[in-house]
């Protein structure tokens, strides 16, 4: 008995490490997925209470805005980010409204306003400098391809959607500048407009498509043709066979001047879900080949197999190739294409790394600043009805 006795003692000790190393294991392995996943299934099915609370936090920065301005407090934020803050922003807050109706009187003017600001010159600075001081709503009669104006197109397009109070003389100014983006396209034979002189973007491209679209479901006017030319450049010449992926930036001639990368891709399948739905399914495919999971977490990875480079402003940094930006964009086809599992665990990355905070009526990515919680509306409401 003595001898069982001190076997039971001698196996204590190390039976304990062994179960208090299960228990941490276990706490690991459970505990960060369920609490960065606790609001996944809320946002992926639309809850109005998550969904009003990052509305309202993307309303109180205009109401702040607008003061600045009134007071001569400054511009604010401007520039590139000004334009993506101001558009995205009325993009978010209309595809709100898209989903809850009711909510339409309240941001109606909101929407309306952002995309006005979409237009200030302050925020075609840096296009306008590379363009050789030639501001590109100023020519829309030019033959060059200024596809940064999809970003106030698009804004435009969705105020008018949403705002029954748009005023006349914006409709005017929105027609002549999707007129303007259609020829331009219509003319490429590569479905390549440049942003900048000799650089085009596909994805921004895919916000013109997408603006084009918009102007179409809002004014009755039939743009199928430039949207099929525009499908069928995508697939001829902007997506890397190997990889499934877009290609980062391109020459308006159709060749390559970076690799294919996943988050030119992401954000290219968000907007041609305005445009065209079988595209922006097969661009979502692409991008979910890129996905990383690790104890429940999904990250996105910039670059194809056989591709490699470093991060920059489009990625944001990259982190053994994980890309952040990737990864955020992401969660809108996710959502739009109905993959609950894939958009859970690319959540649970998204609230972890933009650390999601609940104040009041008010909800906001603390990391993420005024920019990235304008970008996390648009994602996030981002839904099946905005495909045709």
């Amino acid at each position: 008995m003595g001898s069982a006795a001190g076997a039971v003692r001698r196996l204590r000790g190390p039976l304990t490490v062994v179960i208090a190393m299960v228990v941490a294991i276990s706490v690991v392995c459970v505990l960060p997925r369920w609490w960065c996943g606790r609001d996944a299934d809320g946002w992926y099915r639309g809850d109005p209470t998550l969904l009003r609370g990052l509305a309202e936090e993307m309303v109180a920065f205009q109401a702040a805005d607008d003061h600045r301005r009134a007071t001569g407090g400054g511009d604010g934020i401007v520039g590139m980010w000004g334009l993506l803050a101001h558009q995205m922003t009325a993009q978010g807050l209309a595809q709100a409204c898209l989903e809850h109706p009711e909510w339409r009187e309240r941001y109606a003017p909101v929407i309306t306003r952002a995309a006005i600001k979409s237009l200030l010159p302050q925020m075609r600075s840096e296009f306008t400098s590379a363009w050789h001081g030639r501001d590109g709503l100023a020519e829309l009669d030019s033959t060059d391809g200024h596809a940064y104006l999809s970003y106030p197109a698009l804004a435009l397009g969705m105020a008018r959607w949403i705002d029954p109070a748009f005023p006349a003389d914006l409709a005017v100014q929105h027609d002549a500048l999707i007129t303007a983006l259609e020829r331009r396209l219509l003319a490429s034979p590569t479905g390549l407009l440049d942003t900048f002189p000799g650089r085009a973007y596909p994805t921004d491209v895919a916000a013109v498509a997408a603006a084009i679209a918009v102007h179409g479901r809002v004014t009755g006017v039939d743009h199928t043709a430039v949207i099929a030319h525009w499908v069928r450049q995508v697939r001829a010449v902007q997506i890397d066979r190997d990889t499934g992926l877009v290609i980062q930036r391109m020459g308006t001639d159709g060749r390559p001047q970076d690799a294919p990368r996943a988050s030119g891709t992401g954000l290219a399948a968000y907007f041609a879900g305005f445009a065209d739905r079988s595209l922006a399914e097969e661009l979502a495919a692409g991008l979910f080949g890129q996905e990383r999971t690790v104890l429940g977490f999904s990250a996105i990875d910039e670059y194809g197999d056989g591709y490699s480079g470093l991060g920059d402003m489009d990625s944001g940094p990259l982190i053994l190739g994980i890309s952040v930006s990737a990864t955020g964009f992401a969660l809108a086809p996710a959502r739009a294409f109905g993959h609950r599992d894939t958009f859970t665990r690319l959540f649970r990355t998204a609230d972890l790394f933009g650390l999601s905070l609940h104040s009041g009526t008010r909800t906001r990515f603390a990391t993420g600043g005024v920019i990235g919680n304008a970008l996390m509306l648009a994602f996030l409401s981002s839904g099946p009805e905005l495909a045709p």
